[in-house]
């Protein structure tokens, strides 16, 4: 499922934080879990990984990660404003010293003029700086657009282990 390419990053990544002694957590929506999943299918991860928050619906987000429910009604949960408070609850809910969040719509359905398959919102930050903010619009397929997003997110997890 995955490529040796991220799968090495993932490496990179997990031995980053082991030298670091950081630990993460993810938090993920339209992934699924992929982001998890790709980073425990390195031998000897459970040293780096602490745990995953899988908050597919708008629900979850909320009461799992103390996303504002008003966040949720305002703008959708495919935004800035909820891949950060997500990023900030996971952390805010767990031990760890990294975090990544990403909630958008992979398709094949879902998308709009404003918010089209493929939109990405991801939330990172390492515990004690500023929640950092980006986003994707990512081509291909269902799949292609869930790898692309966890290849983006070890991005975002890598920067931060070395901020």
């Amino acid at each position: 499922m995955f490529s040796s390419t991220l799968l090495q990053k993932a490496e990179s990544l997990l031995q980053t934080c082991r030298e670091k002694k950081l630990r993460i957590v993810t938090a993920e929506s339209c992934t699924g879990g992929l982001i998890g999943g790709c980073l425990t299918s390195v031998a000897g991860s459970s040293d780096v990984i602490e745990r995953g928050f899988i908050t597919y619906d708008n629900q979850s987000k909320v009461e799992i990660l103390g996303v504002p429910q008003e966040l949720v009604d305002k703008y959708g949960a495919v935004c800035e404003p909820v891949a950060r408070k997500m990023a900030e609850g996971a952390l805010a809910n767990s031990s760890s010293d990294l975090v990544v969040s990403v909630t958008g719509i992979a398709g094949p359905g879902g998308g709009s003029a404003k918010k089209p398959v493929g939109l990405v919102h991801f939330g990172s930050l390492r515990k004690g700086n500023e929640t950092v903010h980006t986003s994707e619009i990512f081509s291909g397929d269902r799949q292609e657009v869930r790898l692309q997003t966890v290849e983006k997110a070890i991005d975002l997890l890598i920067e931060a282990a070395n901020t």
